[in-house]
């Protein structure tokens, strides 16, 4: 059974059709891919699977219940998490309190310190300004914050949205390393993201969302070397 699975799958603003039918399943230990264009509509299915946007019908299911109209907050206890586009880091405050924010489904004090622990081994620059405000951090360790946030909850699967965006060519191997080291770990990953060369070199699945439809799905090692997929997104 797949740790995610998303059926037929529409959703509106307003009039507006974002996603129309789409469908894909995420297996436990894969490293999944959405890639597509700019308003394709791979935002819009993250938000609609973590319980932000509703969906108008189809259905969501994860670890074996279903999601379809399930609030985002309760999502985060039963084993998902969500990096969002743009950080959303709480720039008032410190990397620590935001990192003990990520844990406030785990009541167990002793455990969510061995985590921090984790998070920091992984994250070393985090340790380094732990009692720094997360708003004075660069774009690169504010990605390294939200993802060190996420982490803190023990999920089993992670969303991840534009991840590389914004960020220098240095910041955007190291969050790839990173990312790599979090699946190597056991945390399945549902990836959202433009740099569909460096999404696609380290997943093993891919999607192409085009006008809020899958119009290619394949391994990712298939999709890489598709000339169709080289001349829409690959060139550089």
């Amino acid at each position: 059974m797949a740790l995610l699975e998303v059926r037929d799958l529409n959703v509106y603003y307003g009039v507006i059709q974002a996603l129309k039918g789409i469908s894909f399943e995420v297996d436990s230990g894969d490293i999944i891919a959405l890639i597509g264009a700019n308003g394709a509509g791979k935002t819009t299915t993250l938000h609609t699977i973590s319980g932000l946007i509703p969906a108008k019908s189809g259905s969501i299911t994860f670890d074996g219940k279903d999601i379809t109209h399930m609030p985002g907050y309760k999502l985060v206890s039963m084993g998902m998490a969500h990096v969002p586009e743009g950080r959303r880091v709480f720039a008032n405050l410190t990397v620590l309190q935001n990192l003990r924010l990520g844990a406030y489904t785990r009541p167990d004090k002793k455990e969510m310190e061995d985590t921090l622990e984790m998070i920091y081994e992984r994250f070393p620059r985090l340790k380094e300004r732990r009692n720094q405000t997360a708003g004075t951090l660069s774009g690169g360790e504010q990605q390294m914050l939200a993802m060190g946030r996420a982490l803190m909850s023990h999920p089993k699967l992670i969303l991840m949205d534009e991840p590389s965006m914004g960020l220098s060519p240095i910041y955007v191997n190291e969050i790839f390393d990173i990312i790599e080291k979090i699946h190597q770990d056991g945390t399945t990953v549902l990836l959202v993201e433009q740099n569909a060369k460096k999404a696609l070199a380290i997943a093993n699945k891919a999607y192409v969302l085009e006008t809020g439809r899958i119009t290619v799905k394949g391994q990712a090692k298939d999709l890489l070397n598709d000339e169709r997929i080289k001349k829409a997104y690959l060139s550089e």
